[in-house]
């Protein structure tokens, strides 16, 4: 025990930024997973954007039941163990699945075509798709909460010097700064998606064998699941309904509460009072006994913690919109790209930088909002409440205008398509360069990083419960999940409210160039006009509460604090909140 801070403050950054530096890896290829199904699969469009957002969707959406499971049953070791081998061997069976590597085993031909691409490759295809999920979900909900279980914990020992802060900052930059770089201008060189894929896989394995050799050295005490706070949600409902017959009590103080000084405390509110039931003490049976049974009884303190989770549920569901149209930058837009001019002058600019682009304004945006909602709060104490909704409708404004700048650009794409006879010909390149999608891009990412940012705050800031602070980030991404799998349904209602009972010709055809994914983008415009609408209704009607949350002690503060994926200062009364918007599936935040 006594080496255990020592070799893991030097260890731990170098072997979870090999995770990082895979992870970055092949998000940047799966970003192309559009291209490849129409390029080389030549699947239909809607059917190919299917695939993607089932895919990004489901990537969004397991991070929360993957916490839960780590909190519960696995531990946040043995969580991302299992990811990473899901990971690993998902990317080396869509490695597999490309046509060339299994050519001669299966019988088919190594030809980039859909005549190469048998039975045998689409099962492993469709096997990579939720094992890659699977091992994604697993690092972005327990990685930094792990890794930040260990520093600590060594630093508890004793152990945790200045070497440690050297070690982390300079694999964080390498993993932003030289990683990116490769995967953006090196990557989209390699032209055999055998490669573009199997680069990603063979460092992916690398990540896993050398995670596997920290058990030994990791502290046992943080291997195992410390339980999770989605169970006091769960078993306030529980509790509740087991007492349907039973009347709520006019005297709040008659409600079940255990008054200890190391419990933080919250007071009895008037709204929901159907889950007070939850705290009332059946008089026939012995307080001890109903203690006994977690699931009858709850604490007042547990029952209000839900109570605010109930109540943020009707702005969330605004939320899912939002992530309709955020599933845009991983389909449509990419099937644009794909089919416009990628030079300037005579260098070839390669589809993975405006996407590259598109997460660095998130992250800038994300960024400047979180550092202003602090500003705001500092200076005028109060207004920190309202800033974060202003800034999730300035986001859906934001969504509103990319959707309307996408429309424009498409009518004018679509205008070159016709006057060049490229309506059939689904591989040629138009003469239209690929920067006309720029604004489209730059407006998406600008959004996105805003949405980011003002929902964190308008769910944390003082409106959550403190124990509940580590899923809020990924029930925001939850929802937004919700919403990449809903765009699949709007696709389909559109398209079918498009052919007019057959009148008309459908919005979506078997390619891009012969679709009018124009006049989508304008519905989706007008959808999010009204969804916007209906976001400040709820916000206005929402009731912001108060910070009347007792502390006895600033440490019960500081060990809440520990389990969120951003960093918290508890050196004072307002709270500094560091987003990273990676371009991978981390929540990564170095503080020097």
């Amino acid at each position: 025990m006594a080496t255990f801070g020592r070799v893991m403050v030097h260890h731990a950054p170098c072997v979870f930024a090999v995770l990082i530096w895979a992870d970055q890896l092949a998000l940047y290829m799966l970003w192309l997973l559009m291209a490849y199904l129409t390029d080389v699969w030549k699947l239909g469009l809607t059917h190919a954007a299917t695939i993607v957002n089932v895919f990004w969707g489901l990537y969004a959406v397991f991070p929360l039941l993957h916490a839960f499971l780590a909190d519960t049953i696995l531990g946040n070791y043995w969580m991302i163990f299992i990811s990473n081998i899901s990971f690993s061997a998902g990317l080396g069976f869509l490695t597999m699945s490309t046509p060339p590597v299994l050519a001669r085993s299966m019988g088919n031909c190594s030809e980039y075509s859909p005549e190469c691409i048998g039975q045998g490759q689409k099962i492993l295809f469709y096997t990579a798709m939720p094992l890659i999920v699977f091992g994604m979900a697993g690092h972005l909900s327990c990685t930094t909460i792990f890794y930040d279980e260990q520093l600590s914990r060594g630093g508890n020992q004793g152990n945790n010097d200045g070497g440690s802060k050297v070690f982390t900052k300079f694999f964080y930059d390498v993993a932003n700064i030289i990683v990116p770089c490769i995967a953006v201008l090196g990557l989209p060189y390699v032209t055999p998606w055998s490669l573009r894929f199997g680069i990603p896989a063979i460092c992916a394995l690398v990540a896993t064998f050398l995670f596997s050799t920290t058990l030994r050295r990791l502290n046992k005490y943080n291997l195992k699941p410390k339980g999770s706070p989605v169970m006091i949600f769960i078993r306030v409902f529980v509790a509740a309904a087991s007492k349907l017959l039973y009347t709520i009590p006019t005297d709040a103080n008659e409600l079940f509460e255990v008054r200890n000084s190391q419990l933080a405390l919250l007071p009895h509110s008037g709204s929901l009072r159907c889950l007070d039931k939850a705290a009332i003490v059946i008089p026939t049976k012995s307080l001890e006994e109903q203690e006994k049974n977690a699931w009858g009884l709850c604490r007042v303190t547990e029952v209000e913690e839900t109570k605010a989770i109930v109540c943020m549920i009707p702005v969330w569901m605004t939320f899912i919109f939002c992530g309709v149209v955020t599933a845009l930058v991983f389909t449509y837009f990419i099937e644009q790209l794909n089919h416009m001019n990628p030079k300037v002058g005579r260098l070839k600019v390669p589809i993975v930088v405006l996407l590259w682009l598109h997460q660095q304004i998130t992250k800038t945006c994300a960024n400047f909002c979180t550092r202003l909602y602090h500003s705001i709060g500092v200076r005028k104490p109060g207004s920190e409440k309202i800033a974060p909704t202003i800034g999730i409708a300035v986001s859906m404004i934001l969504a509103i205008l990319c959707c309307i700048t996408a429309a424009k650009v498409e009518n004018r794409r679509l205008g070159i398509v016709r006057r060049h006879g490229l309506v059939d010909k689904h591989d040629e390149r138009l003469p239209m360069t690929v920067f006309w999608l720029l604004p489209q891009f730059v407006l998406l990412g600008a959004y996105d990083g805003v949405l980011i940012s003002s929902g964190y705050y308008f769910f944390t800031d003082d409106q959550a419960p403190f124990a509940m602070q580590r899923y809020l980030p990924l029930y925001n991404r939850f929802v937004s999940g919700v919403g990449i799998l809903a765009s699949i349904l709007a696709v389909f209602v559109v398209g079918r409210i498009s052919e007019n009972g057959g009148k008309t010709a459908n919005w979506f055809q078997h390619s891009i160039n012969a679709s009018r994914v124009d006049k989508y983008y304008w519905t989706l415009a007008w959808l999010m006009g009204v969804n916007l609408v209906i976001f400040v209704v709820v916000a206005v009607l929402y009731r912001y509460k108060e910070s009347k949350l007792k502390r006895e002690e600033p440490r019960t503060r500081s060990r809440v604090t520990n389990a969120l994926h951003c960093g918290h200062s508890t050196s004072t009364s307002n709270w500094t909140c560091n987003i990273t918007c990676n371009c991978c599936c981390w929540n990564f935040e170095y503080n020097s």
